[in-house]
């Protein structure tokens, strides 16, 4: 386009120059100065060729700006085509993404709203939570429910009972049945929550130091109340258990009141807490089964006694019965014997009977009686 400019302007200075030449011409012509109007009119010659080529160059210009200009604008639209294109891809895209944003920002916000309810229903929890352990006589049934929570999950329905009642009318809150020695094993569950919250609570030293002074005098007469209530000689174990059901107030008298730990040791009140009595129960349970296993053990050599008892009885009447066997051996023996003998006395019978008919077919001759005597006392000896 530049090109194209710049002939235009060539064309008209060329033109221009043209006419002031001819104008020159027609007024020196006028002075006779021919060499120089030849000259002039060669000169204009030249120039109309050169106006000739410069229109040619001008219009071979025009037709590669008018194809240059095509090009541009077909590469102009292909381009614009395709930033089209990737714009509208991008778009598609970028709406895609959005949406999908849109839609996990919208899960989020349901969960955010799922756990907003959920920290709203936490927190009346909570505070029907703190109303009941405001209260001393629900915060006790508080600690109850979860003494009997664990040991109900651990241990045989056989080896418990809850709000037992001992023989001085005291009724504990769980009596764990363990055999002889130790014996039956209190457990009585203590929530001392107010005086632990004072000293949570204690801003200064003062307020700090009464606030220990009450949790220790608090937890000192539990200790005392337990020891006194719940252990007694012949009837339960030398030992009882005092369940604090809060980790919190156990880990407390533990890191800053060993005197009242120390306490608790020389009563024989083991202070535990929901994790350590879970542990006491367990040890317990096992020992429950080896006790049982004892007792079986004990019926099991019980039974083989007995066995070995009458496996003796057997021997013997088997012994017994050896002997008859013997006896009747000895007896069908002699028996065959006897039968043997009758057989042989038969047969001398017969024979006696057969001399006999013999002597009767003889000549009828008289029988001399000495002589029938003599052959019966013959066979007689045959036979024995």
């Amino acid at each position: 386009m530049e090109l194209l400019i710049g002939a235009l302007g060539a064309s008209i200075l060329l033109l221009v120059l043209g006419g002031l030449a001819l104008l020159l011409l027609r007024r020196r012509a006028s002075g006779g100065d021919d060499a120089r109007l030849d000259a002039l009119a060669a000169a204009t010659a030249s120039l109309a060729t050169a106006q000739a080529d410069l229109g040619g160059r001008l219009s071979q210009l025009s037709e590669q700006s008018t194809t240059e200009r095509a090009e541009l604008m077909r590469t102009l639209h292909e381009r614009l085509d395709g930033v089209s294109k990737r714009m509208g891809d991008s778009l598609e895209q970028s709406a895609t993404r959005t949406a999908a944003s849109l839609g996990e920002l919208g899960k989020h916000l349901q969960v955010i709203d799922q756990a907003q309810k959920n920290i709203s229903d936490l927190a009346g929890q909570v505070i029907g939570l703190q109303d009941i352990l405001d209260n001393k006589q629900t915060r006790g049934a508080f600690g109850e429910v979860q003494l009997q929570d664990l040991v109900s999950s651990i241990l045989p329905p056989s080896a418990y009972g809850f709000q037992a009642t001992l023989s001085n009318q005291r009724r504990v809150d769980c009596l764990i049945q363990l055999p002889q020695p130790p014996g039956p094993i209190a457990i009585d569950a203590k929530f001392p929550l107010e005086s632990y919250h004072a000293l949570r609570q204690a801003g200064d030293e003062a307020q700090t130091k009464a606030a220990q002074r009450a949790f220790r005098t608090a937890l000192s007469k539990h200790i005392k109340d337990i020891q006194e209530r719940y252990i007694l000689p012949g009837e339960t174990a030398d030992s009882a258990l005092m369940f604090l059901p809060s980790e919190a107030v156990y880990a407390e008298l533990h890191a800053n009141f060993p005197d009242t730990v120390e306490q608790s040791y020389r009563a024989r009140v083991w202070i535990v807490s929901p994790t350590t009595l879970m542990a006491t129960l367990n040890t317990v349970r096992a020992v429950l089964k080896d006790a049982r296993m004892r007792e079986q053990a004990g019926v099991i050599q019980a039974e083989v006694v007995k066995l070995l008892d009458d496996v003796q009885r057997l021997d013997e009447r088997a012994e017994n019965l050896q002997r008859h066997f013997k006896q009747a051996e000895k007896d069908l023996e002699q028996i065959a014997t006897s039968t043997k003998k009758i057989t042989r006395r038969v047969g001398q019978i017969e024979d006696v009977q057969l001399a006999a008919s013999e002597a009767d077919v003889s000549d009828s001759a008289p029988e001399d009686p000495h002589e029938h005597a003599a052959a019966v006392v013959d066979l007689s000896k045959r036979g024995a």
